[in-house]
């Protein structure tokens, strides 16, 4: 079976929520002893977790980070203060908690997985899934082939799929690559249909002069390949990266196997809308921890039709945004299974007056 028939045949096993399971978690949290939907967003998403799980008294103790690391030959324009050593280093980093996502993943009791899935350099202690060492350069060629952008989606399936094989219950995305701001941005830009300055940001910190380099290459590549936002994976094959490829592969997996995936910022939203387009039902899998503060994030949160819990202002990447909304989802599943209900607290039930 080729790749794309594979998926195809993958994807139309993504069943819908769980409405009874939706139901029950609902008249739990009206029969806890609190103001009605007082927990707002909280309350929303232990419902969605209830439908994802098929049953209400829902589990998430069990997390994971999938970090899918990877080049971008884009870089050989100078959209970049850095280059692929800096990938490589962050990338071991993790291992040693001497980067910020991995001081968060310890603290909040969640394993973190680094993929090298197209990194231009090899490391000691990655786990290798790697399509190439990194990509084409976008303004002269496209990124990857077709069948490059499927296999990449097949890592991230495969990886949810090792997963839940090992009884984790919820997953974060993230991502490690320079030059992936300029390939997410290009990204959004063709599924948006939204000018190249719209959507593309500083990312590392770009000067006004290094913006305005990348918002040229990102506008002259979108006029050279013509990406057909009706044909996501002829976006992501031509301006995308091996990551976005890899993490909209852990979202359509994690639909498929029926586990929540939590978005990160803007590289991980792009990933998170390429699934969508794929197989819309991937959608309701799939929660939303902030809006960070790359121009497309907002845009592209609408796009998939999700909310944030969190407005930080975060930029960083590597899935620390997804990991911060951990201890909230945390809290929430604590007090829903926790909490004393109207008969034990002494006092009656709050009814829906409208």
């Amino acid at each position: 079976m080729d790749l794309e028939k594979e998926l195809q045949k993958a994807v139309s096993r993504i069943r819908p929520l769980d409405p009874e399971a939706m139901e029950e978690s609902c008249r739990h949290w009206d029969g806890i002893a609190k103001p009605l939907g007082s927990l707002g967003k909280l309350e929303t998403a232990v419902t969605q977790i209830a439908g994802i799980q098929r049953r209400a008294d829902i589990c998430i103790e069990k997390k994971a980070l999938i970090i899918m690391c990877a080049d971008n030959g884009v870089v050989a324009e100078g959209i970049s203060q850095s280059g692929p050593e800096v990938t490589a280093a962050v990338a071991e980093n993790f291992y040693d908690e001497k980067s910020c996502v991995a001081i968060m993943c310890r603290k909040c009791g969640t394993d973190l997985f680094p993929i090298d899935i197209g990194m231009a350099m090899d490391t000691p202690r990655t786990e290798k899934h790697k399509i190439a060492h990194g990509t084409k350069n976008m303004a002269e060629e496209p990124a990857m082939t077709r069948e490059e952008a499927l296999t990449a989606i097949r890592v991230g399936m495969a990886k949810v799929r090792e997963l839940k094989e090992q009884g984790y219950q919820l997953i974060a995305t993230g991502e490690m690559g320079i030059g992936n701001t300029t390939t997410s941005s290009a990204v959004a830009a063709a599924f948006l249909d939204l000018p190249a300055e719209t959507v593309t940001g500083r990312g590392a910190g770009l000067s006004s002069e290094g913006l305005s380099r990348k918002i040229r290459v990102i506008r002259e590549a979108l006029k050279l390949h013509q990406p057909d936002p009706s044909d996501p994976l002829d976006v992501l094959a031509k301006v995308g990266g091996f990551d976005i490829a890899g993490l909209a592969g852990v979202f359509l997996g994690g639909a498929v196997l029926g586990i929540p995936v939590v978005i990160d910022g803007v590289i991980s939203a792009v990933a998170a809308l390429t699934a969508l387009r794929i197989a819309p039902a991937c959608g309701d899998y799939m929660i939303a921890s902030h809006v960070s503060g790359e121009p497309a994030s907002r845009l592209l949160l609408q796009a998939l039709g999700k909310e944030p819990f969190l407005t930080c202002g975060m930029r960083l990447g590597e899935g620390s945004g997804a990991v911060a909304l951990f201890p909230l989802l945390d809290f929430a599943s604590e007090i829903y299974h926790k909490m004393a209900c109207f008969p034990d607290a002494g006092f009656g039930q709050y009814e829906h007056l409208e």
